[in-house]
């Protein structure tokens, strides 16, 4: 998952994107001032291990 945080004065809002391509466009678009994150939860399958 893909994050943009975006600040200002009043509010943070914050824009959820599934792939990079469609938050690094959107990231483009928006102005002030942001931050573009990849969320990774350690839940996921490329963090499973099967030797325990």
């Amino acid at each position: 998952m893909w994050v943009i945080t975006l600040y200002s004065k009043e509010n943070t809002s914050m824009f959820e994107f599934d792939t990079e391509k469609e938050a690094k466009e959107a990231f483009k678009k928006i102005q002030g001032y942001k931050i573009l994150s990849e969320v990774i939860y350690f839940n996921d399958d490329c963090f499973a291990s099967t030797a325990f």
